[in-house]
């Protein structure tokens, strides 16, 4: 079992871009598939179960007690992020959907597969994913004040607090609730601790499961958005490219060693799209344009992470190499 825990980790990247492809194939062939949406919200659920699963409670008591790491990682995504996004609002489209959809993606910090990406590209990944319920429940508390200061009356008339409250419920109480009845059994029973390891196969392909149905289920919307999606692509391009230093620099502003702040670096980066989508589906009118603008942030940043998995890891290696303390 932990071989196959272990080559699934190893090969999650291929494992993550087959199941896009395989996906987008399927949409191609049968436009019928966007009938797999209902599926996005409990498979998220169950993915962010499986997730919070692999956080030991004392790491997330740690990672709670890291005061450095965790400012680090709050003051990169819901204060040093936002003022990048307030720069590129210039060149969002003016149609309010769309800015809505591009808001959601990049103000939410990703907390499932930037874990993976992180550890590829040679950061400490374990308090990163001990973070991960802090940083879900940070984001729905914050959003719906973020899309008020860049929107304002906009966003008053179309984001309702309904849907963060249900996220809330369903994605941070219930999953993590859960992951700790699991892991509290476990320490009594062989037969949950059983159901534990078994479990631990399952973040890999749960994930490549979910970016399955959601690309699925909105791929054959991108092309009746096919405007949009091009106006926001230049956006997602530059945030992708800004955002990563921004938070390698604030990593280094906050001392940490240079694997943590690879970590903060990855988190800047990599987005939340598969859980906001839920939440943007939810906004009267949304479909198809605020999906399709979504998912394209998901494609850019799949094909980013690629390029950060090369790059990252040279961030911080000349002053290991000369002996200097990170």
């Amino acid at each position: 079992m932990q071989r196959l825990r272990d080559l699934l980790e190893r090969q999650q990247v291929a494992v993550y871009f087959g199941a896009v492809i395989i996906a987008g194939v399927l949409a191609w062939q049968v436009p019928a598939s966007s009938a797999l949406a209902p599926a996005i919200d409990p498979l998220l659920g169950f993915m962010l179960f499986v997730t919070f699963l692999q956080v030991p409670l004392t790491e997330l008591r740690q990672a709670l007690a890291n005061v450095r790491f965790l400012g680090a990682l709050l003051v990169s995504n819901f204060i040093a992020i936002p003022l990048l996004i307030a720069c590129l609002l210039p060149w969002l489209p003016g149609a309010p959907l769309a800015r809505i959809g591009v808001l959601l993606v990049l103000l939410t910090p990703c907390i499932d597969y930037v874990v993976t990406f992180a550890h590829l590209g040679r950061a400490d990944a374990r308090p990163l994913l001990a973070s991960t319920p802090i940083l879900l429940g940070a984001q729905m508390l914050l959003l719906p004040v973020y899309l008020g200061a860049f929107l304002g009356e906009e966003a008053a008339g179309l984001v309702h607090w309904g849907p963060f409250i249900h996220a809330f419920i369903w994605l941070i109480a219930v999953p993590l609730g859960l992951a700790a009845a699991f892991q509290t059994g476990a320490v009594r029973s062989r037969a949950v601790q059983g159901a534990v390891k078994l479990l631990g196969l399952l973040p890999v392909p749960a994930t490549a499961l979910v970016l399955f149905v959601v690309v699925a289920a909105v791929a054959p919307q991108l092309g009746l958005a096919v405007d949009e999606v091009r106006a926001v692509a230049p956006v997602y391009v530059a945030f992708a490219v800004l955002a990563p230093a921004i938070g390698w620099g604030v990593g280094r502003l906050w001392r940490l060693p240079a694997e943590q702040a690879r970590a903060v670096s990855f988190s800047a980066a990599t987005r939340n799209s598969l859980v906001v989508l839920p939440l943007g589906l939810a906004i009267p009118g949304a479909v198809p344009l605020l999906p399709a603008v979504i998912v394209a942030q998901t494609l850019v940043e799949l094909v980013s992470e690629l390029i950060y998995i090369r790059l990252l890891p040279r961030l911080g290696r000349p002053r290991r190499m000369v002996g200097a303390r990170d």
